[in-house]
C-alpha cells in the first residue's frame, strides 16, 4: 500500500469542500484501487489529500491517485474551480 500526497490549489480565499475526500472515493474506479482518502485542508501551501492506494509500485500509485482526482475534480461541481499541482508519494529520509 502506498500513501501519495495530492496537492489541491483552488480559488483564492476559497476553502477545500468538506466532502471532498468522500467525491474522490465515489468517482474513483476498481483499477484505482484506492483504499482510503484524508483530507488536510491547512496545509502549506495548498490543501493537501492523503490517498492510500494498493499499487505494484510507488509510479502506479501516483499515476492512479493523478487519475482519480482528475476523475473528481472533472466531473464534481463544487471541484470544477480547483487544479491538481501534484500527485507525489512522500519521501521520508532514512533513519540513521
Amino acid at each position: 500500500m502506498y500513501l501519495v500526497h495530492v496537492q489541491l490549489k483552488g480559488p483564492p480565499g476559497q476553502a477545500l469542500p468538506e466532502q471532498t475526500a468522500q467525491l474522490v472515493l465515489t468517482h474513483a474506479e476498481p483499477q484505482d484501487r484506492l483504499e482510503h482518502v484524508s483530507t488536510h485542508p491547512g496545509a502549506s501551501p495548498h490543501p493537501v489529500l492523503g490517498l492510500f492506494l494498493l499499487a505494484a509500485d510507488l509510479d502506479e500509485a501516483e499515476r492512479h491517485a493523478d487519475l482519480a482526482c482528475r476523475r473528481a475534480l472533472a466531473r464534481c461541481p463544487s471541484l470544477h474551480q480547483w487544479r491538481l499541482v501534484s500527485a507525489q508519494v512522500p519521501l521520508i529520509a532514512p533513519f540513521l
